[in-house]
């Protein structure tokens, strides 16, 4: 099914990554993303264009002639509440908001095919191209499963791409089994009571529980690389009081994220990491709340998905990264799992690159006939390709 990818249709590609760059949507917002999304590839044809799928979600069917399985690729809609800093050309428009994950060059990679689909339609079965939102807080995939459009084009097989700086430039990742950590977002919120800060003694101050809570989950932390046992926490967040100086704090609010490799491992942790603050709490007479957030189940890669996702890799004569799975990184395309054989693949954005989440993070353009051809191989191993001649133009601006 892969068609070489001329420079021509490269460049069509990159000018639409970059105007997606430019319009940022955050999770639950990607109205203008998803619209774009079906405008960009309507004159693909796709047999079947399916909106507000899990919110804000599209999915592009493609037939093929013959009766066969069906086969979902999916990328992500969504951006961050980061501010990006860069001198980019094409540089985020809306403030506070940026593609610093690289989605768009993600749903770039399957424009790619869509446009290649357009060409070249399946021999059998059915290709599934799902544009999903809210990725970035672990809803997306939930929502998308449960949505009742869903069941008309539940998949047998699953795949996703997620760039990855750390691993060189085009390099592969993809192995059976564990490939990452599920996580979890967890809100403590002590309350004591205020103070003038000439008495403190007669208030309650949350200073040093917080204090004590920080260095206590240092302890509940094992291990460096994930592993059986593997556990992290990490503090992305205090909040205590007001910007003043005459009133001690009543309240604070300590964010975290746990990591586990196991998704049903991070709620011993949970319960762990909660006894640990009570008792503390407690004993500075302080009342707590919680709340979790983003759970982001792991990913285990099918065997045979796995494989098939190897086959392609193979087929373009790609360098792989025997070492570096599974990550501490969290994902919710492990969700599709429940629902079909499923594998995720990484591919190396550079060794130097910006890590995503950064703020002078961009996703690497080379990636895309890369990502692109991956994904093709994959649909020409389990649908296979016959000639469909186009009846449009496809876009080339």
């Amino acid at each position: 099914m892969l068609s070489p990818i001329d420079d021509k249709e490269i460049a069509v590609l990159r000018d639409w990554r970059h105007k997606l760059h430019q319009f940022p949507e955050v999770s639950g917002e990607e109205v203008e993303t998803a619209r774009e999304v079906v405008s960009f590839l309507s004159d693909t044809q796709p047999d079947q264009v399916i909106t507000e799928l899990g919110g804000h979600g599209v999915a592009l069917v493609y037939e093929g002639e013959q009766s066969g399985p069906a086969v979902l690729l999916r990328c992500e809609l969504d951006a961050l509440q980061i501010q990006e800093i860069s001198d980019l050309p094409y540089k985020s428009r809306n403030d506070g908001k940026a593609h610093m994950c690289g989605h768009d060059g993600h749903m770039t990679m399957m424009a790619a095919v869509a446009r290649q689909l357009h060409r070249k339609r399946p021999l059998q079965g059915r290709a599934i191209l799902l544009f999903q939102p809210a990725e970035e807080t672990a809803h997306g995939a939930e929502a998308v499963i449960a949505d009742p459009k869903f069941a008309s084009i539940k998949p047998d097989y699953a795949f996703a791409i997620h760039n990855m700086p750390g691993l060189p430039l085009g390099h592969i990742a993809v192995a059976p089994g564990q490939i990452t950590c599920a996580s979890m977002g967890l809100c403590i919120k002590l309350t004591g009571k205020v103070s003038h800060a000439s008495v403190p003694e007669a208030g309650i101050s949350p200073a040093m529980a917080v204090s004590r809570i920080i260095a206590a989950l240092q302890r509940l932390q094992a291990g460096e690389i994930v592993e059986p046992g593997f556990r992290r926490l990490t503090v992305t967040g205090v909040e205590m009081g007001k910007r003043v100086f005459g009133i001690t704090p009543g309240n604070a609010e300590i964010r975290m994220t746990l990591r586990t490799p196991e998704s049903n491992a991070i709620m011993g942790l949970l319960e762990e990491t909660l006894d640990m603050a009570r008792k503390i709490a407690a004993e500075e007479r302080l009342t707590l709340d919680y709340s979790t957030h983003n759970f982001f189940r792991a990913c285990v890669n099918d065997n045979d998905a796995a494989a098939i996702f190897d086959n392609a890799v193979e087929r373009m004569a790609l360098s792989r990264v025997t070492d570096y799975l599974p990550i501490r990184g969290a994902e919710d395309f492990g969700l599709f799992g429940s629902c079909s054989k499923s594998a995720l693949l990484f591919i190396g954005s550079g060794m130097d690159h910006p890590m995503v989440h950064n703020p002078d993070y961009d996703f690497p353009d080379e990636l895309i006939p890369q990502g692109a051809g991956i994904f093709l191989g994959v649909l020409d191993q389990l649908l296979g390709s016959t000639h469909q001649k186009p009846t449009e133009t496809l876009k080339t601006s």
